[in-house]
C-alpha cells in the first residue's frame, strides 16, 4: 500500500545520496580543473605574435625577452640590430626576428608592415608595442625646428602612423596596442617641453584609439614610468646629487628596473587583462602620488 511505497522511496534515496555526493564531488573538481587550466591561459602569451620597436636596448630590449620568456613570436626593429646578436643566435628556432627600420620615418614604417604581413599574414598581430623613443632636454627658446621635429616624429609621429598601419593586422587577431610613455606625459619634471608634449599626444592617442578602436575588439593602453637605469637615463644617474633627488622623490627611494616596465606590458598583452583597454599605467614607485613632503 502507500505505506510500502513511501519506504520504498525513502530507502532508494538513502542508498543514492552517497552516489550523488561522489558526482557531485567528481563534477566540482572536473570544474575547477577547467577552471584552472583556463586560468592558465589567460595568463599566458605562447604562440602569440607581437611587434617591439626599438627593442635592440633599454626597455624595448627588456620588452623582448620578456615576450620571448612568455612564449610570444617576437618581431623587433631598430636603426642597428647588431646589438641583438645574442638574442637572435639564443633564439634559434626563429621566435625572434629582427629588421633594420627606423619607425620615425614613413620608408621605415613601411617596411616593418610590410613585414608583418608576410610573416603573420592572416592570423594576425596579437600585441604592438610601440616603445621606440627619444629626448632632448633643452630650454624651450632653445629647440631647432629639426630637432622639435625630429622628437615629435619619434615618440609621437611613430607610434599613431604604425598603430594605423597594423589596424588590419591587430583587428584579424584581436590584438592589442601598449605604448611607452613617461610620467612626463601628465606632469612636469623638468625633462624638455617638446618631450612633454610628444608623451601627452601619446597618451591622449591611447585613449582615443581605445574608443575608437574597441568594436574592433582592439584593446589600445600605455605605460608611463618614470626614472628607469636604462642607457638613456645612465648619464644622469651617474650624477650622483640627481640620483638621490630622483630618490628622494619616489616613495619606494629607488629607481626602477627595466624588468619592472617589460613585466607590466606582458600584463596588459595578456587574455588576463582582457578588459583594461584606455588606460595608461604608472610605473613610478609612487612618485606621482607623493606630492609635496619634506626630507630632512
Amino acid at each position: 500500500g502507500p505505506r510500502v511505497a513511501l519506504l520504498l522511496v525513502y530507502i532508494k534515496s538513502i542508498l543514492l545520496h552517497p552516489l550523488k555526493s561522489i558526482l557531485r564531488t567528481s563534477m566540482f573538481s572536473l570544474a575547477l580543473a577547467i577552471a584552472a587550466a583556463g586560468d592558465r591561459s589567460l595568463w599566458s602569451l605562447a604562440d602569440r605574435t607581437a611587434v617591439v620597436t626599438g627593442g635592440s636596448k633599454g626597455l624595448g630590449r627588456a620588452i623582448v625577452e620578456e615576450l620571448l620568456d612568455h612564449g610570444c613570436t617576437v618581431l623587433t626593429c631598430a636603426r642597428d640590430v647588431s646589438p641583438l646578436a645574442d638574442l637572435l643566435s639564443r633564439e634559434a628556432g626563429g621566435r625572434c626576428i629582427a629588421i633594420e627600420a627606423d619607425v620615425s620615418t614613413a620608408s621605415g614604417r613601411a617596411l616593418l608592415v610590410s613585414e608583418v604581413e608576410a610573416r603573420f599574414g592572416a592570423r594576425g598581430l596579437d600585441v604592438l608595442v610601440n616603445n621606440v623613443g627619444t629626448n632632448l632636454r633643452k630650454a624651450s627658446v632653445d629647440y631647432t625646428d629639426d630637432e622639435y621635429e625630429m622628437l615629435h616624429a619619434t615618440n609621437q609621429a611613430s607610434a599613431f602612423h604604425l598603430s594605423r598601419g597594423c589596424h588590419s593586422a591587430l583587428k584579424r587577431a584581436r590584438g592589442c596596442v601598449v605604448s611607452v610613455s613617461s610620467v612626463s606625459g601628465s606632469s612636469n619634471d623638468a625633462t624638455g617641453a617638446v618631450y612633454h608634449m610628444t608623451k601627452a599626444a601619446l597618451e591622449h592617442m591611447t585613449r582615443y584609439l581605445a574608443c575608437e578602436w574597441g568594436p574592433d575588439g582592439i584593446r589600445v593602453n600605455a605605460v608611463a614610468p618614470w626614472f628607469i637605469r636604462t642607457p638613456l637615463t645612465a648619464p644622469l644617474l651617474a650624477q650622483e646629487p640627481f640620483h638621490d633627488a630622483v630618490r628622494r622623490a619616489t616613495p619606494l627611494r629607488r629607481v626602477g628596473e627595466p624588468c619592472e616596465v617589460a613585466s607590466t606590458v606582458a600584463f596588459l598583452a595578456m587574455r588576463a587583462a582582457g578588459y583594461i583597454t584606455g588606460q595608461v599605467v604608472g610605473i613610478d614607485g609612487g612618485m606621482m602620488q607623493e606630492g609635496f613632503r619634506y626630507v630632512g
